[in-house]
């Protein structure tokens, strides 16, 4: 659901007629029949508006600045009902933490007009100006009722890869349409009572039935990927990736724009907060991580253990030299464990454990760029990046062989040593 609304009413009909004038596959209502309950509910709901009718047994201001002090983080609307229309009572109401005062009866027309004015606002106000989609702090309050609640849903993390390459190529407009693509194809297979969300300008959530979400991520990479060679140019998409520009990044290679998805069916039981949902999907969304194009992985993979993917990918800072000038692959490997990095002399493919950059020399007769093209087709080093130096000034032929950069010869070993800080951050 979209919106959450909470009445707490002790009253038997009324408070049921609010709720059938409010409840629709946006919003959801729940009742309250007491203070005890009805701050249970607020804590486990989150709710976006609370509706407090002066039937309670508390002072009714009294109740309005002990909600206000309780739900200071999540600020929801509270609207209090009253059958007294004395100026002094609104006043007072109002000072003590209600955003609204309704003398009853009310109109129900008028009643549910107005709730939807205060959700129409609330809902502007957290909306990403670009994608006009529910930002964070609505995708959190969300995601925490998802935990909450008796019945779970499924949650899938999309995340769009190197577009951050492709903007500095393509330019920011070029990009922002990449990201109205992908989000006029998500809304296309979604349900209104589907919940879609955005984390930041990569990163979005979507919090939907389990019974079709695997197949849903299934049709969402491929979609993605079948238009996304249409934002290139027929250079680019003819030769499979781009080649980055600019004083820094010159020379290196990116793949082609790509989504990978996170996705966790029903299975919340050792997941207490937002935040470490959060979590769990980002280390999901590394599983899925292939050499190119878009993939997804789903939370029923159950990986753990000394090979799990979130253990090989944490403090690896191993890096491979392959240099046939011994004076140099010497002077490389005293420079790059002076920085504190583990050089080894040998890789072994059927390790689970493989290293983060690859320094491969392409030699006067290129052969190292088939060794580069055998590493690259093995899975076991999808996260290997490849650094080629060369002296054969051949960057196309280079960077076509796999190489995530090509550097090259003769070249400072500082910049050496930057790029690969570079990489092990990335």
């Amino acid at each position: 659901m979209f919106s959450t609304i909470l009445i707490i009413d002790k009253r038997k009909e009324l408070p049921i007629k609010y709720k059938k004038s409010l409840e629709n596959e946006q919003t959801s209502v729940v009742i309250s029949r007491n203070i005890q309950e009805g701050l249970k509910q607020i804590q486990c709901i989150i709710p976006d508006i609370i509706i407090i009718s002066d039937s309670i047994e508390e002072n009714l201001p009294t109740f309005c600045e002990k909600i206000r002090t309780l739900t200071f983080n999540t600020r929801p609307i509270i609207i209090a009902l009253s059958k007294s229309a004395d100026i002094q009572d609104r006043i007072k109401i109002l000072e003590n933490g209600a955003d609204d005062f309704w003398s009853e009866p009310v109109n129900i027309d008028e009643f549910r007009t107005r709730i939807q004015a205060h959700l129409r606002r609330d809902i502007e106000i957290n909306l990403d100006n670009k994608t006009l989609l529910p930002n964070k702090k609505i995708v959190l309050k969300n995601l925490k009722r998802l935990l909450n609640a008796e019945e779970k849903q499924a949650t899938l993390l999309i995340s769009i890869e190197n577009l951050d390459n492709y903007k500095s190529v393509y330019s920011e407009i070029a990009g922002d349409k990449i990201i109205q693509t992908l989000i006029a194809i998500i809304k296309s297979t979604l349900d209104k009572v589907d919940f879609l969300g955005q984390i930041d300008e990569k990163t979005f959530i979507i919090i939907t039935n389990p019974y079709g979400s695997e197949k849903l991520a299934a049709f969402l990479t491929f979609a993605f990927d079948t238009v996304a060679p249409k934002f290139y140019s027929k250079q680019d998409a003819e030769q499979g990736y781009i080649i980055l520009k600019g004083n820094r990044e010159a020379g290196m290679r990116s793949n082609f724009v790509s989504i990978l998805i996170a996705g966790i069916i029903d299975n919340y039981k050792l997941i207490s907060t937002p935040e470490s949902l959060l979590e769990r999907l980002f280390s999901i969304k590394e599983i899925a991580r292939a050499p190119q194009g878009s993939n997804y992985a789903i939370d029923r993979l159950q990986i753990s253990g000394n090979f799990s993917r979130e253990n090989l990918t944490t403090n690896n800072n191993q890096i491979f030299i392959n240099e046939a000038d011994s004076s140099l692959a010497l002077l490389l490997k005293t420079s790059l464990e002076l920085q504190g990095y583990n050089v080894i002399e040998n890789i072994d493919p059927n390790n689970p454990i493989q290293p983060k950059i690859l320094i491969i020399d392409s030699n006067n007769d290129l052969s190292g760029l088939k060794v580069c093209k055998r590493l690259k087709e093995k899975m076991n080093f999808v996260n290997s990046k490849i650094i080629m130096t060369s002296s054969q000034h051949n960057k196309q032929e280079i960077l076509s062989a796999g190489a995530d950069l090509y550097l090259p010869k003769p070249y400072e070993i500082t910049d050496l040593i930057r790029w690969v800080e570079y990489f092990i951050k990335r």
